[in-house]
């Protein structure tokens, strides 16, 4: 079921955000003033100049920073984020943001899953003459007391939403000064490639929070690596791994790590810690590094998917081939396609088989899809990339709206008590991809509800204010004891309206 947050959204205009670094250098007691000498000041910073050109030549990490996520506000481009440039041997952490926090580390990093830790190491020289006793000495004295900076972070996308964040594992990042040749800091696994970190855990089990949440900010924060990333991953989950599969393969060429179950230590050179999101089940191109989509997720979606809709096309002709049947087809003519997506318990079409009687009336090939959490992902993205309408009413299963082509129609039934969270979560995001949505708000007369509360009962007549009452009354009165009885007299005009679009869409397209 997904979570209805109202109070999410970001304020503007507020006060800006101070840059740490700045703050230090200005409280800084060395910190330089004004009155000393031009001459002084340029001799200063040719030498900084110098420091810059010569570092990389001194310094064993590399300060390249083109891998870097170029992390920005919800509001603002992503070029001004605070953690936009991270020097190595640094952590800088961005918690700016309302709906996700974001740390990023370079250098020298490693895995430490039984302490849910991972350290970036500061190497310190040691001088050769000292002995291996002395060394040892040394080491044990100053590898665990010499902490630099030390953060917390849960890798999760619902920064305010504390009960499931109270659900979610905290992440330590703690950078240490160490003596290069001392202690005990082997790899077991050595990475030449970043690390991105994240939780599948909070309310993943739901497909709306499983794109919302997780999948659509994964891409978001991992495309432009061009698959040159390893996802660590906190409460990891085998099912997870396979339902989502495909679509990891196209983010990442690396087998994701379970970072609670393998106590390896995992070393990379880059960390990034949390994933960034835009807003619902999009993406917001201002934001991204490389100006990306959401039309760009979804024809990863089409890459990631073909190849396993190929392989079911193949053998439903062969089945076809051996049991002498007509080989079916994907298109009947020029009949465009409408699925529904049906629903079992609560908010149901009760004469959903009047609905497909009248819809193949009007003249629509017609597939009811009825979807559970055992159904092959690619199935579903074959029936609805195959569709030009799809028709559903309001709840988690609308996610699927991101499977139909831009250019299609999405039709949603919208039960009372929930034209807040049909237009949020569903209607805005798919006008995002390039949908036709039609918004059917039903009738007080088409809902169950009428059959229990008066004509003049709140619950018909002011959903809103049942709803400010909280989560629970929504949940409760709206989502979970709703059944949807259409008015097809009333239903059908929306039907027509989608027929004609599809149509002359589909004429166009023979036509060219």
């Amino acid at each position: 079921m997904v979570r209805y947050h109202r109070h999410h959204q970001l304020r503007k205009g507020g006060e800006s955000i101070k840059d740490d670094v700045s703050q230090n250098e200005n409280n800084d007691p060395g910190y330089c003033r004004r009155t000393r000498s031009r001459l002084f000041s340029l001799f200063f910073l040719t030498l900084l100049s110098c420091c810059f050109v010569l570092a990389p030549s001194f310094i064993g990490f590399s300060f390249s920073l083109p891998r870097l996520y170029p992390l920005g506000t919800e509001n603002g481009p992503a070029v001004v984020g605070l953690c936009s440039s991270v020097a190595g041997g640094t952590i800088c952490c961005d918690r700016t943001g309302y709906r996700s926090d974001i740390c990023i580390t370079k250098g020298d990093i490693r895995t430490h899953s039984s302490s849910s830790s991972i350290f970036l190491y500061n190497p310190i020289g040691v001088h050769n003459h000292m002995t291996n006793a002395s060394r040892t000495a040394v080491s044990s004295k100053r590898d665990d007391d010499r902490v630099l900076q030390h953060e917390k972070i849960k890798p999760y996308t619902r920064k305010w939403e504390t009960s499931v964040m109270d659900t979610i594992d905290e992440l330590n990042i703690i950078s240490k000064k160490v003596i290069l040749g001392t202690g005990n800091h082997s790899c077991d696994v050595h990475h030449d490639v970043p690390a991105l970190f994240f939780s599948t855990g909070g309310y993943t089990g739901n497909v709306y929070h499983e794109f919302n949440d997780g999948i659509i900010p994964l891409f978001i924060t991992s495309q432009h690596f061009n698959k040159q990333v390893v996802f660590v991953i906190l409460e990891y989950h085998n099912w997870w791994i396979m339902k989502y599969g495909d679509i990891l393969s196209h983010l990442s060429g690396f087998p994701a790590i379970d970072f609670t179950g393998d106590n390896r230590t995992h070393c990379f050179p880059e960390a990034i810690v949390g994933l960034k999101i835009h807003d619902e089940l999009t993406v917001d191109s201002r934001l991204m590094i490389d100006n990306k989509s959401i039309v760009d997720f979804r024809n990863l979606l089409d890459r990631a998917y073909w190849p396993r809709i190929e392989s079911l096309i193949q053998d439903e002709a062969k089945e076809a081939q051996d049991r002498l049947l007509p080989r079916s087809s994907e298109n009947q003519g020029n009949k465009p396609k409408l699925t529904i997506l049906s629903r079992a318990g609560s908010r149901v079409i009760t004469n959903e088989n009047l609905l497909v009687k009248i819809a193949a009336e009007i003249g629509f090939k017609v597939e009811v899809l009825r979807p559970d959490r055992t159904t092959e992902l690619a199935k579903i993205y074959r029936a609805l990339n195959s569709s030009e309408v799809m028709v559903g009413v309001h709840g988690a299963a609308m996610t699927h709206f991101l499977f139909m082509k831009p250019g299609s129609v999405f039709i949603q039934v919208i039960p009372l008590g929930t034209s807040w969270a049909a237009e949020t979560y569903y209607g805005e995001p798919a006008r995002k991809l390039g949908l036709k949505y039609i918004g059917y708000k039903i009738q007080p007369k088409e809902s169950s509800l009428c059959k229990r509360y008066d004509r003049d009962d709140p619950v018909l007549t002011d959903p809103e204010s049942i709803n400010n009452r909280g989560w629970e009354y929504t949940k409760n009165i709206y989502l979970d004891s709703q059944n949807v009885t259409l008015d097809l007299r009333r239903f059908q005009k929306r039907l027509r309206r989608a027929y004609e679009y599809s149509v002359s869409k589909l004429n166009t397209h023979l036509s060219q």
